[in-house]
């Protein structure tokens, strides 16, 4: 079984060039987590392309199950990624689903 944890985000900012700074932030950080978190079997960050779309970011990953997301939840290298994604975000939407 494999579980498919996708997440999208709308920065809180309306200035353009610090919404694609932020958002150039959080993809990198994110991209950065399958080197040092090994329960995280693949990752794909988003930026939109089309300003004004309801979210800003999307992460789609992958994990053999909901016990590998929570330990991926709980690694000291995600949570310093969420607390900056925290920071910045206005909205979050998350869904996590078996493929």
């Amino acid at each position: 079984m494999t579980i498919r944890h996708v997440v999208s985000w709308k920065l809180a900012t309306a200035d353009e060039s610090e919404r694609a700074e932020q958002a150039a932030r959080i993809k990198s950080g994110l991209e950065s987590l399958p080197a040092v978190i090994p329960q995280l079997r693949s990752l794909e960050v988003g930026v939109t392309v089309v300003p004004g779309d309801d979210f800003d970011v999307v992460l789609i990953s992958d994990f053999d199950s909901l016990e590998d997301i929570q330990v991926y939840q709980q690694h000291p290298a995600h949570l310093e990624v969420a607390a900056f994604i925290r920071s910045v975000v206005g909205a979050r939407a998350a869904v996590d689903f078996e493929v």
